[in-house]
């Protein structure tokens, strides 16, 4: 994706450097410091709008930057900004007119900012230039949404935006003038709507909102491999039943956490602060539950033939040690397995022989030491798509595999093979990626010539290539015999 990324990144060398440093019982406008129930944040605003949105707190504790707007979606709003000078807090003063959700770059240097473009949250940027700051540019050229944009100290940033078409919480990839929005994907983000977000500057955890019942603050860590733990709510001192939790920021020495808090009417909401730094040390160390990392596509067998599927060990995550897992397997309503099929637990794998059409709905759990789990659905249909006969017992001069015909084909194919001694024998079907996608024999067989009648429409593939390769193992000798084909499937 092109786009234009306009921050002046010279602007990340300057040191803001202020006079004496504040003494520790006049930060944060001199406010009693909460303990581990949130209590509000004291912020002047205006008449008929809300102190609500990102709260933003220089390095060095002497600005104090919030926003104030009228609702969701708002008309008015305004990043205000309290300063503290000879020795006292002074303001608040107006600082931009139209943005809200400011965020100061790691050395302060830079405050990020947005606003709405056609009803899109976009990302603006300012540069401090002597004791005021820049006009306010546009920090990214794409359509996409941009909210929360936030910079970390190994220069990284990341914002929520909307790459595959729902609100994921993201990370802004920059190559020279082209950039790519990246989503961070599961466990972080899911079907509902991440956007409200605040990430450490040495990106160790993220907080952010879901905008899904019960609109909630939850955590995540990130992992030495790159990805992010299963998130945690922040708990029921911070989290609500009947409010909304969302617009986080955190103290850079990650002691308290400020966030708005409400519901409608808007007059409810207001700029909350809380003890968080016990929370987050706590929360790194408690169960994680786990989850589900990849969904286990329906599958497909046939009537007669072995069913053998094993579950890969990376469906389930689980953030404190996948071997900490085991495993069971339900019908998807809870009830015992059919009786043709069972399930290993050791090996992760269902197995059995099918002997009538249908479709099982099926269940798999995985479940750590403290008893908390997850649960993968999926549908095993079970066709009559394949019939084999022998047509001749002759015995054969040799094992061959013949081409399949007609070949193209639509929607049936035959395929026939020879077999000169008793075999165990194994006809199965892969697409051009070496998917197994079909098993149409699997069983011992006499010597002699075969054909398969396959209907390939019974397995909803696509139009393509398929490779079929027979194996087949003498039962005197144990010699093994294997043939590979291609055919062609035109829907």
């Amino acid at each position: 994706m092109k786009t234009l990324f306009l921050i002046l990144f010279a602007c990340l060398s300057i040191n803001i450097c202020l006079s004496q440093s504040i003494p520790s019982d006049s930060l944060y406008l001199s406010q009693t410091r909460p303990g581990n129930t949130p209590v509000i944040f004291q912020l002047q605003f205006s008449s008929g709008l809300r102190p609500v949105e990102r709260v933003s707190v220089s390095s060095d504790g002497k600005e104090i930057y919030y926003g104030e707007l009228d609702n969701w979606p708002a008309s008015v709003q305004r990043i205000k900004c309290y300063k503290y000078q000879n020795n006292m807090w002074q303001g608040p003063f107006a600082v931009f007119e139209g943005f809200v959700g400011p965020a100061l770059s790691v050395n302060d240097s830079t405050i990020y900012m947005q606003k709405d473009i056609n009803g899109v949250a976009c990302s603006f940027y300012s540069v401090r230039n002597g004791t005021g700051w820049s006009a306010p540019v546009r920090l990214l050229s794409s359509s996409l949404q941009s909210h929360y944009f936030r910079e970390t100290q190994l220069k990284h940033y990341y914002l929520a935006s909307t790459p595959g078409g729902s609100s994921d919480i993201c990370r802004l990839v920059i190559n020279n003038t082209d950039t790519t929005i990246q989503s961070l994907g599961s466990p972080i983000n899911n079907t509902a709507t991440e956007n409200d977000f605040f990430i450490a500057k040495d990106e160790s955890f993220i907080i952010f909102f879901r905008l899904t019942s019960p609109y909630d603050l939850f955590i995540s860590y990130h992992k030495s491999n790159g990805s992010w733990t299963n998130p945690k709510s922040l708990g029921s001192n911070i989290n609500t039943n009947n409010n909304y939790e969302c617009c986080p920021y955190v103290t850079n020495d990650n002691k308290y956490l400020f966030f708005t808090r409400g519901n409608w009417p808007m007059s409810t909401y207001n700029t909350y602060w809380v003890k968080i730094d016990n929370v987050i040390d706590s929360l790194k160390y408690t169960n994680f539950i786990p989850y589900l990392k990849n969904q286990i596509a329906d599958r497909t067998d046939s009537v007669g033939h072995l069913f053998s599927f094993t579950i890969p060990d990376s469906t389930f995550i689980d953030d404190d040690g996948n071997n900490t897992l085991t495993y069971s397997a339900t019908q998807g309503s809870g009830s015992a397995l059919p009786s043709w099929l069972s399930f290993n637990p050791a090996t992760r794998t269902l197995s059995g022989t099918p002997s009538s059409v249908g479709a099982v709905w099926l269940k798999v759990i995985a479940t750590d030491n403290a008893n908390a789990l997850a649960a993968c659905y999926f549908t095993l249909n079970i066709v009559n798509h394949t019939s084999v006969r022998q047509i001749s017992e002759i015995t054969a001069d040799n094992f061959k595999l013949f081409q399949n015909y007609p070949n193209p084909f639509n929607p049936a194919t035959v395929i026939r093979y020879s077999i000169p001694e008793n075999s165990r024998v194994s006809l199965k079907v892969y697409d051009i990626l070496g998917k197994e996608v079909a098993v149409l024999v699997n069983s011992v067989q006499k010597s002699g010539i075969y054909e398969v009648s396959m209907e390939m429409n019974k397995l909803n593939l696509s139009s393509g290539i398929y490779i079929y390769t027979i194996t087949a193992t003498e039962q005197k000798s144990d010699r093994i015999y294997r043939e590979t084909k291609a055919m062609n499937y035109i829907k």
